[in-house]
Parts: C-alpha cells; structure tokens; sequence
C-alpha cells in the first residue's frame, strides 16, 4: 500500500500564494514606476561631477559651472547642443563603443576590465541613478541651456 502524500506546507496553485503574488506584483510595479519616475538630479550630478576619487570626471574634464578641470579630455560644455539625453548618456557609460581607443573609463560597464581589484570585480563604476544625475547636470548647466535656446532666437 501506498502512503497518501503528505499536505503541501505551502498552497499551490491558483488558489495558493495570491498575497504573495500581488505583494510581488505590488513591488515590481513600485519599482517601476518609481525608477520611470526618477529623473536624474542636477546637483546630485554636479557634486559627481567634483568627486576626484570616485568618479574623476573634474580630473580629465573642463565642466560648465565647475572649478577648473583636466585638459586631458573634451570639455563637457555645449553638450546640450550635440547630443540628447540619451546619446550623452551611452557615451558616458561606454565611451568605447564610440572610441574603442579613448582613455575614458567605462562607468556602467565592466566588459574587458582586467586585473581589477576583487572588491570591485564585476562592479561598474556608477549607478543607474547616477549615470542620470550627471547627465541632468551637464544638459542643464549654463552654456547647455543657452545652446538650447539658440535656435528659437533664429526664429
């Protein structure tokens, strides 16, 4: 004879897990929508912007609204007038998709990183958030809004 199955210690089912399914759904959606709702933050991106050790950025680069930067790279100014947010955006996370001989760190990507330190294997040098801070801050610093403004002055 065989032994009946023993209860399920936890409901299966359509009828088992509903709370927790629409918790789980519940927090996606929050989720989501928090992250669509989340745009980058001007200040946040200026004070990235002047961190010298964990981003660099002032380092190489000669920013609007900024002490005096690094000539090393292109100055970040009139960007507004070149490239929309999301264009700047990728070429801040991975300047080597467009360069694949710039100098420029990958900020959101680890792709062909080597003898990077154990703790930071893996990890990419910016957030999300982050990454759309700064760029807030560069399409909305002085000389990016005036570029901005310059072609309606034509008119």
């Amino acid at each position: 004879m065989i032994p009946p199955n023993p209860p399920s210690p936890r409901p299966v089912g359509r009828r088992g897990g509903g709370a927790q399914r629409a918790l789980l759904l519940a927090g996606l959606a929050a989720a989501c929508g928090a992250a669509a709702a989340a745009p980058g933050d001007p200040e946040r991106g200026r004070a990235l912007l002047l961190q010298r050790h964990d981003t660099g950025c002032i380092l190489c680069h000669v920013a609007p609204g900024l002490p005096q930067g690094g000539s090393l790279g292109p100055a970040l100014d009139n960007l507004a007038g070149r490239f929309d947010a999301d264009a700047l955006r990728a070429r801040i996370a991975d300047a080597r998709d467009f360069n694949p001989a710039t100098i420029m760190p990958p900020y959101r990507s680890t792709r062909g990183l080597h003898r990077v330190a154990p703790a930071f294997a893996g990890q990419p040098v910016l957030g999300e958030q982050a990454l759309d801070d700064i760029v807030a801050y560069l399409l909305g610093a002085p000389s990016a809004k005036a570029a901005r403004k310059a072609p309606d002055a034509a008119r």
